[in-house]
């Protein structure tokens, strides 16, 4: 589609794919249907997943500061990348972070925010005391990830098992030189395997910068061979360079969506000033570029939002001044809101949230629609008042009794 028909479009597809019918039925203490009850709905969580990766959390020196992030984290994002790249991670052998994160984690699951790990297998962020033999490689990944995976059970229960594979064979790490011996597909296929063993019910990703035929040949390689290897497929959209055109979006999605998998924006950057890669600090945001981000911000979260195989958009980096010192972030380096902060705020808890008053019928039953998530519900009548909490879930009943008091 051109990107004037996916626009067109987007409101359709998310009444289709991002809603669903609820029914709260009242009762009085003696199960007798109550009418003209009045039922207030509150949407409370999301269950798309709007996420930013977290690195900063719990690191500021400023008290001030770590509040601002914290606030500004938990008003707009339900959802945290954590580090666990294995060169930061485990700087010498045995001597990890596993403290920090754990503190990290636990934090955002305090704060209803769900938590995933990043990343497990990567070539790059190599520790200097790492192996560079290819089996010597497998044997300490394979000691890592099960260590990881089974110790953080629980608290994180998502993982980018696998990163960039297509590009790792020939890089002078051990991963590479694993890559290069085994092959990219079988070496995901491996490293998937020993999350799974690991951890039963993660949730596990392949995640990739490629989203060219031959990172598709690769899932669908390692699919053939291993169908339940991959639980999601992780897209990265680093758009330093410049925005992608809306139409190239939804045909990545549509690329991908075609192995029946749910779909990642694991890292997504639009920057708010001059176009550009690693170029030299600083690297200012201005006004101009800052409506530009927000201009093309609120309309890749709407196509991405409508896209029904699209499950999670994960930012990079919340703050300017991250990665590559680029301004990338949805706050300035000072921590104050930018346009496409305010204009995703305006979004994820106001166009796509559900807030509504409804009143029972003769058969105590009131009726609503609201955006898929968690849901508090308050009733209150002659008879009495209660209250209850539901989730709305595609292509369930969505029921929910309460008894009044």
């Amino acid at each position: 589609m051109s990107e004037e028909q996916i626009l067109d479009t987007v409101d359709e597809r998310i009444e289709q794919h991002r809603k669903a019918d609820a029914v709260v039925r009242v009762t009085d203490d003696a199960g007798r249907p109550v009418s003209g009850a009045t039922v207030r709905v509150e949407q409370t969580r999301h269950a798309f997943l709007f996420g930013c990766n977290a690195f900063p959390l719990l690191t500021w020196d400023d008290p001030e500061q770590e509040a601002a992030y914290e606030r500004a984290f938990t008003d707009l994002m339900n959802y945290a990348t954590l580090g666990f790249y294995w060169g930061s991670y485990e700087p010498r052998p045995g001597r990890t972070r596993e403290a920090h994160v754990r503190r990290q984690a636990e934090w955002c699951r305090a704060h209803g925010i769900a938590t995933k790990g990043h990343p497990l297998v990567w070539h790059e962020v190599y520790p200097k005391w790492g192996p560079s033999d290819a089996q010597e490689t497998k044997d300490a990944l394979c000691g890592r990830v099960t260590e990881i995976v089974s110790g953080f059970a629980g608290l994180i229960d998502t993982w980018d098992v696998v990163n960039e594979a297509t590009s790792a064979p020939g890089t002078d790490t051990g991963v590479g030189r694993w890559a290069e011996a085994d092959g990219p597909a079988a070496m995901v296929s491996e490293a998937m395997s020993w999350a799974r063993a690991a951890g039963p019910e993660a949730r596990l990703i392949y995640n990739d910068y490629d989203v060219s035929e031959a990172v598709q040949r690769l899932v669908a390689e390692v699919l053939d061979a291993h169908p339940g290897a991959v639980d999601v497929i992780g897209i990265q959209s680093h758009m330093h360079r410049g925005e992608w055109e809306l139409s190239q979006v939804w045909e990545v999605c549509e690329a991908f969506s075609r192995f029946g998998r749910p779909i990642h924006f694991t890292e997504t950057t639009v920057v708010s000033g001059e176009h550009g890669w690693e170029r030299p600090l600083p690297w200012p945001t201005t006004p101009e570029g800052e409506e530009r981000q927000a201009d093309y911000v609120e309309k890749l979260y709407t196509v991405l939002f409508s896209h029904p195989s699209v499950q999670a958009i994960t930012w990079w980096d919340l703050q300017d001044g991250s990665w590559m010192g680029a301004p990338s972030g949805l706050l300035r380096a000072d921590l104050t809101p930018k346009p496409a902060y305010e204009r995703l705020l305006n979004l994820i808890k106001g166009r796509w949230w559900t807030q509504t008053e409804v009143k029972t019928d003769a058969d105590g039953v009131a009726s609503f629609r609201g955006f898929l998530g968690h849901y508090r519900v308050s009733v209150d009548a002659a008879a009495g008042s209660a209250a209850g909490e539901m989730d709305l879930i595609q292509g369930e009943s969505n029921l929910l009794r309460v008894s009044l008091e």
